[in-house]
């Protein structure tokens, strides 16, 4: 009798350990291993520049992880599926589910299709502690607050279950009508931008576990206070490696709790939390990544100005900490959690610039780039959003930056030219005398820019657009 074949179709999902798609297809006969790029299905939110550089790199670690055997395409998902399975004899098809919104419509249609051909389809939950459906309220309802979510929610759900082994043995079968990977064209081909991100990071799942490790030996201890300082190591750096899969939360969430349990290990499980929260919140509202979830803000009088967004978007504000933290993106793919919402509150509430317009190029230069989290934390600077900060509360860069930033180091390594002011000259150069600025070498306006706006105007002109917000309703 010949063995029975199946596909595991990897998605975000990109390892072999802790895989539920994988390890239920590895006992069920044969295996061909697939990766599909279905950009056109995704209309908007197809794969960022950063993110497909990280992407192209991840699929080779899996592909040698699977002894060269993962069979990688290019176009539509079903109409990829159908002809492996024509050509084939497939019997099954194994994945595991993803949850934005374009995913859940084309992967409920492809599984209709497939069983209406007589083909299996087995899905499962390999990206999530929780799934969305699981945690709602007693009337079946979405939190619409992460403290209640997690705490209610969450915590007294089913425990996150263990991390699964890799699969002892794995009948791998490769597809000699698959694209390859040089097909997807992922990496940029005119001006090879993508090196200094290369250069700032490791690929893949044994990466990924390497950098999990490190975390818990080096960085956990102190992790609730430190994770605020750019400039510390108290941050596990594992955004990426979850939003690809090459590390699993299951993963994370059971190898903190095993350290054992402290303030430092509580806080790094609800920020997974938080993960779950902007899960759900996508899930539910599917609108969360164009529309505020607060319509209020639907009349907030945004002002467009394209010279002030490219400015931000160089790192050429003129205030050292946002411009610390833009640059850092720009050349890593990645950017502090804290310095994220320090540039993203001036863009928002000091610039009055579109939350949608900073998402956007979050989306196309972050390695990290997850629609839920993006959205999600993008509405919540905003105050448009669930749970979120309220409008208000609007973050000064300056006093940010010397609380968390205090000995300059973060804006040091990223804004080089202000390397040389000292004390709190290199938090506001503005304020600086002429001959401070001179002995540091620094020229406002030449070899540094002067503030596009002043912060104490531009953060009364806010509070003075939220005001108008509330008299409408």
């Amino acid at each position: 009798m010949p063995s029975k074949r199946s596909i595991v179709w990897f998605r975000q999902d990109l390892r072999l350990r802790d895989n539920p798609a994988l390890s239920a297809a590895a006992q069920d006969g044969d295996v061909t291993p697939i990766f599909i790029l279905d950009d056109d299905a995704a209309d908007e939110w197809k794969i960022g520049g950063a993110s497909r550089i990280w992407l192209h790199h991840s699929l080779e670690a899996l592909n040698a992880s699977l002894d060269g055997k993962l069979s990688i395409y290019s176009g539509n998902a079903l109409e990829v599926l159908d002809d492996i399975i024509e050509r084939t004899g497939i019997t099954g098809v194994y994945w595991n589910r993803c949850y934005e919104p374009w995913r859940i419509k084309r992967d409920k249609e492809i599984k209709k299709r497939l069983i209406e051909d007589d083909i299996a389809v087995h899905t499962f939950n390999g990206s999530l502690l929780w799934e969305p459906w699981q945690v709602t309220k007693s009337d079946g309802s979405p939190y619409r607050v992460f403290t209640p979510f997690y705490r209610k929610g969450c915590l007294n759900a089913a425990p996150p279950r263990a991390p699964l082994p890799k699969p002892k043995k794995i009948q791998l079968v490769s597809d000699e009508g698959a694209h390859g990977l040089v097909a997807l064209s992922l990496l940029p081909t005119k001006i090879r931008w993508d090196e200094t991100i290369v250069n700032a990071w490791r690929f893949g799942e044994q990466a990924a576990t390497k950098v999990l490790d490190e975390f818990l030996e080096t960085g956990l201890n102190g992790y609730k206070q430190g994770r605020n300082f750019p400039a510390q190591k108290n941050v596990s750096r594992l955004s990426p490696y979850l939003r690809w899969g090459e590390v699993s939360p299951n993963q994370a969430w059971h190898a903190a709790r095993s350290v054992g349990d402290n303030e430092d290990v509580d806080n790094f499980c609800s920020e997974l939390g938080w993960r779950e929260f902007s899960y759900s919140l996508l899930y539910h509202f599917p609108d969360l990544p164009s529309k505020n979830f607060q319509p209020k803000f639907d009349h907030f009088p945004w002002e467009k100005n394209d010279r002030m967004l490219e400015a931000w978007r160089r790192g050429l504000t003129g205030v050292p900490i946002v411009d610390a933290g833009m640059r850092e993106l720009w050349r890593t793919g990645y950017m502090h959690n804290r310095v994220r919402m320090i540039v993203a509150s001036y863009l928002i509430k000091n610039l009055k610039i579109d939350w949608r317009e900073g998402q956007k190029w979050f989306w196309d230069t972050l390695v990290d780039a997850d629609l839920a989290n993006n959205s999600a934390s993008w509405q919540w600077v905003a105050g448009s959003g669930a749970d979120a900060a309220p409008y208000f509360r609007i973050f000064n860069p300056v006093t940010q930056a010397e609380k968390f930033d205090h000995e300059a180091t973060y804006i040091r390594e990223n804004v080089p030219e202000l390397s040389r002011l000292e004390g709190k000259d290199i938090f506001a150069p503005w304020n600086a005398d002429e001959k401070t600025l001179k002995d540091a070498g620094v020229t406002l306006g030449e070899n540094y820019p002067r503030p596009l706006v002043d912060l104490k105007q531009s953060r009364e002109d806010a509070l003075a657009a939220f005001r108008s917000l509330k008299e409408l309703n």
